[in-house]
Order: C-alpha cells, then sequence, then structure tokens
C-alpha cells in the first residue's frame, strides 16, 4: 500500500495538530519542573514522527533523533 505525500500546507497541520496533542500528553510531567525537558523531548518526538511518516512513504532512512543521546535529568 502506497501512502501519497501531502500538498505542504496540509502536511503542516497535520504536523501542528500532532505536536498540539503529543504536548497536551506531554503536560502532565511539567508540573515536576521539567518544562524545558518537555519541550525538547516534544520536539524529537515529532521529528521522530516525522521520519517514521517518509519511511512508510517508501523514504530509505534510519529512524533516529540525535547522534549524541541527552543529558540525563540527574546530570
Amino acid at each position: 500500500m502506497a501512502y501519497p505525500k501531502l500538498p505542504e500546507n496540509d502536511y503542516r497541520k497535520a504536523i501542528g495538530q500532532f505536536r498540539l496533542q503529543l504536548n497536551g500528553i506531554m503536560n502532565c510531567f511539567r508540573c515536576y519542573g521539567m518544562d524545558s525537558d518537555v519541550d525538547s523531548a516534544s520536539e524529537e518526538i515529532v521529528r521522530l514522527a516525522e521520519q517514521l511518516g517518509m519511511r512508510v512513504r517508501g523514504k530509505d532512512i534510519p529512524l533516529r533523533v540525535r547522534d549524541n543521546p541527552r543529558r540525563r535529568p540527574t546530570e
């Protein structure tokens, strides 16, 4: 099954909706003082979701967010 590429404006709208839903899910971690970690984790998840979308449409790319691991919250 092939997945056609969306027009750019529809694609940006879908990514925006995904980001809003993800921030709604991750919002519960903000009460623990993890604001900057929640923001950066959300952006990394969005990038990973975009890569997955490209991969399922047939683009041969690795699924990864960053070359270096993130710092641990306790460091």
